[in-house]
């Protein structure tokens, strides 16, 4: 995040801390990647980023206890994330995400426990979802399962455990999941961009990239 106070803006601060920033990863042999608002991506373009693919920022609220959940697909088994589930978890993620981060969904699991849900298939993990309480909002994310209709049975039961406004992080291409959330009165709040730096392709598996943890998150 890249944030400079009213008083100081049009001066090449942002700019210049982006230099820095860039210099110090390049340095370590690391592609640098972020999250772009509109206002954002100009100058990230201008700095030699490229665009990878874009998500909106979905606003609605949990679902009402007394609706009808859609079942999950024939064979596949909704469970709430134990011990016993989260080491394959993780390397599930990892190979999805393109990069360890064990320690941030160790983080995030728990602070929304009904929405800490894994997907699994003949004893194999298949989907997992997790979520994080905010000041004024929940947020369902990451979202990562081998299709639609597997991510839509993760998101559809954690909707089902919130109460109150709801953040999800939707990639643009998952129009169907889009479609249901829009049916359940969820709105598009801002769109944002992954972009890289000299790169087009992005580390993720795209096709089971269903929703992110968060721009600041990944």
């Amino acid at each position: 995040m890249v944030l400079v106070a009213g008083a100081y803006r049009r001066q090449g601060l942002a700019r210049r801390l982006m230099a820095c920033c860039i210099a110090d990863l390049t340095a370590a042999g690391v592609v640098p990647v972020l999250d772009a608002t509109p206002a954002g991506r100009t100058v990230y373009l201008a700095l030699g980023f490229e665009d990878a693919w874009g998500y909106h920022r979905l606003t609605g609220s949990g679902t009402d206890r007394t609706t009808t959940l859609p079942p999950p697909p024939p064979g596949i088994d909704i469970q709430p994330i134990d011990d016993a589930t989260f080491g394959e978890l993780c390397r599930y993620d990892a190979a999805i995400f393109g990069a360890d981060r064990s320690d941030v969904l160790g983080r995030l699991r728990g602070r929304v426990p009904g929405a800490d849900l894994v997907a699994v298939r003949q004893g194999r993990v298949c989907g997992l979802m997790l979520g994080r309480d905010g000041r004024t909002s929940k947020q369902l994310g990451p979202l990562v399962a081998e299709d639609a209709p597997i991510a839509l049975a993760l998101l559809a039961r954690g909707l089902a455990a919130i109460e109150g406004p709801v953040y999800v992080d939707l990639a643009d291409t998952k129009t169907s999941v889009r479609a249901w959330l829009t049916e359940r009165g969820f709105a598009a709040q801002r769109p944002l961009t992954r972009m890289l730096l000299r790169r087009a392709t992005s580390f993720e598996d795209a096709a089971r990239t269903f929703a992110v943890a968060g721009p600041e998150l990944g």
